[in-house]
């Protein structure tokens, strides 16, 4: 049973932050192109914060969907102790404060393991961005020699 609620719930967050992060470097690139070749680094950094942002409120909104599913099956009244329990297993931290009924505890691990591919998604994202950044300001700093 946990799979079948937990796998599902898996491919709505890669959905979810596959298209954060398509919006996110697509905003980025748009941003690059007008704002680099004319200002240098500084300029890139205001865009590069804005995707760093968003992408990280995507992995809040899955944190969060996280924690209504656990509301949903019973395990937590309320929304903060659901979220902190996600927000936990979501970043494969694992205090182990609070744990789930014996039926359901197999949705942490699952959660764990979203967790750790969407920040790896997260990451590679980000580092692509920050590539760019780099490249366009080398490139840059090279024609004003």
């Amino acid at each position: 049973m946990n799979l079948a609620i937990g796998l599902p719930t898996m491919l709505a967050c890669l959905v979810m932050q596959a298209t954060v992060t398509f919006w996110s470097v697509r905003y980025y690139m748009r941003q690059a192109a007008r704002q680099l070749s004319a200002s240098g680094l500084v300029a890139g950094v205001r865009p590069l914060l804005v995707v760093m942002v968003i992408m990280m409120a995507g992995n809040l909104l899955q944190m969060a969907l996280w924690a209504g599913l656990f509301i949903v099956l019973g395990e937590f009244d309320a929304f903060y102790p659901a979220v902190y329990h996600s927000a936990v297993n979501y970043t494969s931290l694992g205090y182990g404060d609070v744990v789930m009924s014996e039926p359901w505890k197999l949705l942490g691990a699952l959660e764990a393991a979203n967790g750790v591919l969407m920040f790896g998604i997260t990451s590679a994202a980000l580092m692509a961005v920050l590539q760019h950044l780099i490249k366009v300001h080398l490139v840059a700093g090279d024609e004003q020699r």
